[in-house]
């Protein structure tokens, strides 16, 4: 029988893997995680903030530059990290790129849920809102998408669906605490996993859904959009799903050091790079998808070593 979370009994996640495992992660350098590269993955490094960030918004103008009427197309993005989005909608206005005669699309990943259904535009901490107040309603109203190309985890079917109708040819994600993208988190450890997290095949088989969300993504959230104020976060989301995921043709992760730790970095790179797939690290999942990069602060990866403060 595995181990049970050290965080959360009740619950699947990363505490629950081998020691083995940890104690090799955790010896890896960040010239190792470098040379984790492979074919189907990649491996990139920034040395400025800045580069970082304009390279995550230059992969929406490379999305929506393949978009036209006949084959439209688009990209799936993040809240967590949110600093490129207001990066986007410059870019977009300082080409006069325009979108809606492209009929470029934009996938916003997840929502809060609250009784039952996702939060409006009106709550504090809404996605979409961010979505829109950083990128979208800063873009120049005659080169905006018409707001039926965005699509946002409300009408869970209809978005779902959504993949199917349009090209998406990335998604991008960050990295939580948890080692989600999106909120696609660790299962309960209950019913059928109560002895063992769901299988990959299992895992992937789930698409876009309302999901409970692990304590640790609660309180990460909490962190880094609340100011530490646990009340103000839902304890569930809506959440795009593996299987959309596996319908785009690439998918990109952030990584600054703002979300995740030293130690969960160098986990689910060293994981997808070995094709270690467990459903209790939903990251990596992504070993199993043909065309995954992570893209590093390099100076936000830290030492994984103890340090007392």
């Amino acid at each position: 029988m595995r181990k049970r979370s050290v965080v959360a009994p009740d619950w699947w996640d990363y505490t629950t893997i081998d020691d083995g495992l940890v104690r090799d992660v955790a010896r890896l350098t960040v010239k190792d995680l470098e040379q984790l590269s492979r074919p189907g993955f990649r491996v990139v490094m920034y040395d400025t903030i800045e580069s970082f960030y304009l390279a995550e918004a230059l992969e929406y103008i490379e999305a929506w530059k393949q978009s036209t009427p006949d084959n439209p197309c688009g990209i799936c993005g993040p809240i967590g990290p949110t600093e490129q989005l207001p990066l986007v909608a410059q870019i977009v206005n300082a080409t006069d790129m325009d979108l809606g005669a492209l009929d470029a699309h934009f996938w916003g990943m997840d929502e809060w849920v609250e009784n039952g259904k996702a939060v409006g535009l009106s709550h504090p901490l809404s996605f979409a809102k961010c979505d829109l107040d950083l990128c979208f309603n800063r873009i120049r109203p005659e080169l905006r998408m018409p707001m039926a190309n965005l699509h946002f985890p409300i009408d869970l079917d209809g978005y779902s669906e959504s993949y199917d109708a349009v090209s998406c040819k990335l998604m991008q994600g960050g990295q939580g605490d948890v080692k989600h993208w999106a909120f696609n988190d660790p299962l309960r450890r209950e019913g059928a996993y109560a002895d063992a997290p769901p299988t990959p095949e299992q895992y992937r088989q789930l698409g876009t859904r309302i999901v409970d969300l692990h304590p640790m993504t609660v309180m990460q959230n909490a962190r880094t959009s609340g100011g530490g104020n646990i009340s103000l976060v839902p304890t569930q989301a809506a959440t795009v799903g593996p299987r959309e995921t596996w319908k785009t043709e690439k998918v990109s992760i952030w990584q600054a050091g703002c979300h995740d730790n030293a130690f969960g970095m160098r986990l689910t790179t060293f994981m997808i790079s070995k094709g270690i797939a467990d459903a209790a690290v939903p990251m990596s999942l992504l070993a199993d998808h043909p065309n995954v990069q992570f893209n590093f602060f390099r100076p936000g990866i830290g030492p994984c070593e103890v340090e007392m403060h």
